[in-house]
């Protein structure tokens, strides 16, 4: 009897705990910017929550009809300023596998690798174990930018991985499966921001978890990349829209701009908005990722992933990080 008592009240006192139990993920983030800018703020935030990698985006990799160059290349880095390893990162524009031979592909990673190599040695990352490459490749690049990975994975000797776009992830079966050593699941971009129909173009869940919804039969490992950044669509008088990053519900005046439906507003009156002109009757619909949808984000994650995986933050700039707590983003 006393034997019977006991377990219930163990069974009990163990459901109770689950109740309360919660899944702790390693954080880590990208860093994106040319200009390097990592102060305080960005060094508290990777301290407290124990971020042990900064991916870290060194150039862009475009071809306009002239031939592969690189743009955008990262300027002086100190890698002393954070305690963290660092993972180059480079991203590459679906373009330029647009019409490449495997040959150009592989000539274009040992170019590609000759850069990372020059970039981290004259800013002091002495060693690194992983490359990432971005791109969202198509149907008709896949097979030069396979080659591509496959090149650069034998000349590098490195880990190789590389950021999975949703629609890849969910029609693997004709986007194909890259040859990398590990994914990095982009949780975000799940519509277009000129899609006047839908509220957050950034993070909409109900159409992450269709995207997801197979996730777990993935060929490759993934790991999680969360959005942190938040933008204006902004559309003028004749309908064409720009993006302004980093603009926040709480910024706007309401001398100048007027509330007209959840997450959307009207310009009162001309006016300056993080270096854009804005003119009468410009409407704004702010984009952002508050606390509650990204513990929505990762709750459904917990549940649905089979597997264990990591979270990259996108990204470690200042501007998005003191809209969350340290409690928010573990």
């Amino acid at each position: 009897m006393h034997f019977k008592r006991n377990f219930t009240l163990l069974m009990l006192l163990l459901l109770l705990l689950g109740c309360n139990y919660r899944k702790e993920h390693a954080a880590s983030f990208y860093y994106w910017k040319s200009q390097v800018d990592i102060g305080a703020t960005e060094q508290k935030y990777v301290d407290a929550l124990k971020a042990k990698t900064l991916y870290l985006r060194l150039f862009d990799v475009d071809d306009e009809g002239n031939g592969a160059i690189a743009k955008a290349k990262i300027n002086t880095f100190n890698p002393g300023i954070l305690n963290a390893a660092y993972v180059p990162v480079v991203f590459i524009t679906n373009r330029t596998f647009v019409n490449k031979s495997e040959k150009d592909a592989e000539i274009l990673s040992e170019k590609v690798f000759k850069l990372i190599e020059e970039i981290c040695r004259t800013n002091g990352i002495k060693y690194y174990s992983e490359i990432q490459i971005d791109c969202d490749w198509t149907n008709s690049t896949r097979a030069g930018y396979f080659s591509f990975l496959k090149n650069l994975k034998q000349i590098s000797h490195k880990q190789l991985s590389s950021t999975i776009r949703l629609h890849q992830i969910k029609y693997r079966k004709t986007t194909g499966v890259p040859p990398i050593d590990k994914g990095y699941a982009m949780c975000y971009a799940t519509s277009s921001p000129k899609d006047t129909k839908v509220a957050n173009s950034i993070l909409n869940l109900t159409i992450l978890k269709d995207y997801l919804q197979n996730v777990n039969d993935y060929p490759v490992q993934l790991d999680m990349a969360l959005p942190l950044y938040s933008w204006a669509v902004v559309t003028n008088h004749l309908g064409k829209i720009k993006l302004l990053n980093g603009v926040t519900e709480n910024e706007l005046d309401t001398s100048y701009f007027e509330h007209v439906a959840t997450n959307k507003y009207r310009v009162k009156r001309d006016v300056s908005l993080h270096g854009m002109y804005l003119n009468k009757d410009f409407t704004i619909r702010i984009e952002e990722i508050t606390p509650q949808l990204l513990k929505q984000t990762k709750n459904f994650l917990n549940n649905h992933i089979r597997s264990e995986f990591s979270i990259v933050y996108y990204h470690l700039d200042r501007q998005f990080l003191e809209k969350y707590t340290f409690e928010d983003l573990k």
